[in-house]
């Protein structure tokens, strides 16, 4: 297993994490299982958004003895009544339910305390306001039960917002490729439908945006519905008209910038295998890129997106990470000393490439390579 650093945060965070939800569908003893046969191989981040005692339950005895090893995202604000999840901002009901993850959990601290699920831009002026619920999760960090502060959204616009606090470390965001092409919502459901007869161009514009933030900010992300919902796995589902795999899809959202781990839900051991079986996967198996070049509507051309199909470079370029940096400082009136630092540590920069233009060769949406090599070289010095 591969381990990035989960932005300010400094936690790392295996590729591969564990989205919880479906481990109240089977038996408790096999869930506990699952989740520790999860832990065995590597898997070290989980999230828990999900407020019934069975599943905080299983967490928490899958954890037991070996807490330090796993990196628990709680959410504040989601909770259980009458035996149904409501989403809630009041105190009387959050923070029994909070203390009832530390609780079922057996543990004094959540790593990262999630602010649950914020869609809409009138729920986030009322959440972030000086209201009692955010006094609470900052209460919480206070003292040191939740280490680092997180937000969990769909939204793009609400998660540039959530970087610009300050004091939000890291994203629990929705990534895929099908997301990728549709633009800013606050109804989640619309993002699952919707997308017969329209040609959308490459990724929307502000979901750009929001990566190219948080990779400049350090403000790490984490992935939900890496999957689309599954919809992704069979042609007749897809918006592309072609089905992907589980490793195109994961190794699509792990190349967006800022990106550290993809959550995906286990219902049994052979579908955790087949998902660390991306750490040992060729390229060839991860190659999202050429389905998505070869969908009739939805064009990524021109578009870089890293997916490093213009390897191998003859004097050693890194061109998707130069690429990668150049999109980064570009939206910015001047280089910033993060992005110029990244830049710099590649050791061979974007001025030594000679115009061979074997990589625009290899590029399955026809990136201007060697241009964009000579703006880098402007913008970055060498």
């Amino acid at each position: 297993m591969k381990y990035r650093t989960l932005g300010k945060t400094g936690l790392k965070v295996s590729e591969i994490g564990f989205g919880g939800e479906w481990l109240e569908r089977h038996e408790e003893e096999e869930s506990v299982e699952l989740l520790r046969y999860a832990g065995k191989n590597g898997i070290n981040i989980i999230d828990c958004w999900m407020p019934d005692p069975k599943s905080r339950d299983i967490i928490g005895k899958a954890m037991e003895g070996n807490r330090e090893h796993w990196i628990v995202q709680g959410h504040i604000g989601s909770t259980w009544q009458n035996g149904q999840y409501v989403r809630s901002r009041e105190l009387k009901e959050v923070v029994p339910a909070f203390e009832d993850i530390l609780k079922r959990m057996k543990t004094d601290y959540i790593d990262l305390g999630m602010i649950h699920y914020i869609d809409a831009q009138e729920e986030w002026d009322r959440c972030m306001k000086d209201s009692e619920y955010i006094r609470y999760v900052h209460q919480l960090h206070e003292q040191g039960i939740i280490r680092h502060i997180g937000l969990s959204t769909h939204n793009p616009r609400i998660a540039m917002q959530a970087v610009g606090t300050g004091f939000i470390e890291m994203i629990l965001f929705s990534i895929n490729p099908a997301f990728d092409m549709r633009p800013a919502t606050e109804d989640l459901d619309s993002m699952f439908e919707g997308y017969e007869g329209t040609d959308y161009s490459g990724i929307d514009p502000e979901r750009a945006q929001l990566y190219r933030l948080c990779e400049e900010k350090n403000v790490g992300m984490t992935v939900m519905k890496g999957f689309f919902g599954g919809r992704l796995f069979d042609a007749k589902t897809s918006p592309f008209g072609t089905a992907l795999t589980p490793l195109q899809c994961i190794h699509y959202a792990l190349t967006r910038p800022g990106v550290s781990s993809v959550l995906c839900g286990y219902d049994t051991k052979e579908q955790v295998d087949q998902a660390i079986s991306y750490e040992t996967a060729s390229e060839g198996e991860k190659d999202y890129a050429s389905v998505l070049a070869a969908a009739p509507l939805h064009s990524y051309t021109g578009q870089c997106t890293y997916c490093g199909h213009c390897r191998p470079c003859p004097v050693n370029i890194d061109i998707a990470m130069v690429n990668k940096f150049y999109d980064l400082a570009v939206q910015q009136p001047s280089v910033p000393e993060s992005v110029q630092s990244h830049y710099e540590a590649l050791g061979t920069g974007a001025s030594a490439c000679v115009g061979c233009r074997s990589c625009e060769e290899r590029c399955p949406f026809g990136v201007k390579v060697a241009d964009r090599m000579s703006a880098a070289a402007e913008l970055f010095g060498r």
